[in-house]
């Protein structure tokens, strides 16, 4: 008999409004205290968008606009897979989800970048402000 060990697949986003992007203050551990992007575990059945979409609306409470793929990154010792997007918040109007303390915006010259939850959120921060895409794990990054 045959074991596979598949990686696991997250789904998010880096939600725009205007010249802020959203983020959560995580509310549950691994770093508990943190900011991210909105994401998650990718469920069966569903798009990588729609998870994206469940994802804000679950940690964000807001329905956000999928405009396009910003990055795919690649954790080897994770065992996951990141699709991350680019995506729109159509109105500032949030409130944090149960895995969430708070929710922001935040201008990209006011980002929190000495308190974020995970080198990938900081990877697709970076990536964000790049035009293309999509983006994989920068040359330095452990993958």
């Amino acid at each position: 008999m045959t074991t596979y060990r598949n990686p696991k697949i997250v789904t998010g986003s880096v939600v725009r409004h205007g010249n802020s992007i959203l983020l959560c203050r995580r509310a549950i551990e691994p770093s508990k205290g943190l900011w991210t992007i909105p994401a998650g575990y990718l469920e069966i059945g569903e798009t990588p968008e729609e998870g994206a979409m469940r994802e804000a609306a679950e940690e964000a409470a807001v329905p956000i606009t999928i405009t396009g793929l910003l990055a795919v990154y690649t954790e080897r010792i994770g065992g996951r897979v990141l699709l991350f997007h680019r995506a729109r918040l159509e109105r500032p109007c949030f409130a944090a989800g149960p895995e969430s303390q708070a929710v922001a915006l935040f201008r990209d010259d006011q980002l929190p970048w000495d308190q974020l939850a995970f080198p990938s959120v900081r990877w697709a921060l970076l990536d964000e402000q790049r035009p293309g895409g999509p983006f994989g794990n920068p040359d330095d990054s452990p993958g």
